[in-house]
């Protein structure tokens, strides 16, 4: 491992459309870089002037973080290897397939004393980050309801489309807005989803849309909306926090985040997307900057970061119901 003043040594596993966001986060901090993926990302490499390890193994044995980013059916075993190995690690969301793999990896780095981190970045949009400091100072009273939209073109790899390869509307897309409900609104009591059209041997193409309702321990509602509806449909956010005294409203559509509020002052706020290869460039601020400078100060400090293992594995649980709920014709799953 590199002394308190050397740069961090960060191995990234995975060259999809999401490893050029981490790669730029990465070297804006100033840390050496190393990449692996299947297929040699020459192109990648050359852009960010890094090298391309042999293997995976040979990736780990030369870094100090390892970020994953490959598909989620391989995100346990790539995390166990490196936290065996006294790695910390950054996995892209979502953990796991199962939550019961996402507690073990959890619970693998607690008991080797290295950090896991869950990207779940959303949490780093700045219009999103200012929503839930509002809702958690009381500006807009006690919480009621969360209704939150996702949808856009989707995807072109095809395994995000096959349930049995860790794909899926709900687990790579949805997650992000269910990470927001857990955040703003606590635990997860109930779960209930819709798919349509439903997915047919765990496969399905574009357009697709689903609905998936939360009840919180807490008694809070949300309703979660979204889509992969084809090519040329434009990707668009929104998120409306209801509470007795005010509701706070952000449309990615729109320039300015809006409030019902007088007294919320929620600013300018940028579009928020997906992270599977096809996010509208930001322009405003820089999300996925601000979460690995979170991350890389939490292992430096000791400190906590934003998003935790067991947010991790929360959002990974209620995914579970929601597609156990769909499997049960929209039954209301209990977490």
């Amino acid at each position: 491992m590199t002394g308190p003043d050397a740069p961090l040594r960060v191995g990234l596993i995975g060259a999809g459309g999401i490893a050029a966001s981490h790669l730029d986060a990465w070297q804006a901090l100033g840390a050496e870089c190393v990449i692996s993926s299947r297929t040699r990302p020459e192109a990648l490499a050359t852009r960010f002037g890094v090298e391309i390890a042999d293997d995976v193994d040979a990736l780990i044995d030369r870094v100090d973080i390892v970020g994953i980013l490959a598909p989620t059916p391989t995100h346990p075993d790539l995390a166990l290897r490196a936290i065996a190995r006294g790695r910390h690690v950054v996995c892209e969301k979502p953990l796991a397939v199962s939550a019961a793999e996402a507690r073990h990896m959890a619970g693998a780095a607690e008991a080797a004393g290295v950090r896991l981190f869950p990207a779940h970045v959303v949490r780093y949009f700045t219009a999103y980050r200012r929503i839930q400091q509002q809702v958690a100072a009381g500006r807009i009273g006690a919480l009621r309801s969360l209704q939150l939209n996702r949808s856009g073109a989707g995807p072109m790899a095809g395994w995000f489309y096959d349930e049995g390869a860790g794909g899926g509307l709900i687990r790579d897309l949805l997650i992000h807005d269910i990470d927001q409900a857990l955040w703003l609104a606590g635990a997860v009591v109930s779960v209930s989803a819709r798919q349509d059209p439903p997915s047919v041997d765990g496969r399905f193409s574009a357009p697709v849309t689903a609905v998936v309702e939360l009840t919180h321990a807490n008694g809070v509602t949300t309703r979660i909306d979204g889509g992969w509806l084809g090519e040329g449909a434009p990707f668009r956010t929104t998120i409306a926090v209801a509470g007795t005294e005010g509701t706070l409203v952000h449309d990615s559509a729109d320039a300015v985040a809006e409030s019902t509020d007088e007294t919320a002052d929620t600013g300018p706020a940028p579009s928020v997307g997906s992270d599977a290869g096809y996010l509208p460039p930001q322009a405003e601020d820089h999300p996925y900057r601000a979460q690995i400078a979170d991350f890389a100060d939490a292992i430096r400090t000791g400190g906590p970061a934003r998003v935790t293992p067991a947010d991790g594995v929360a959002a990974v649980a209620v995914v579970e119901a929601a597609y156990a709920s769909i499997a049960a014709g929209g039954a209301a799953i209990p977490l």
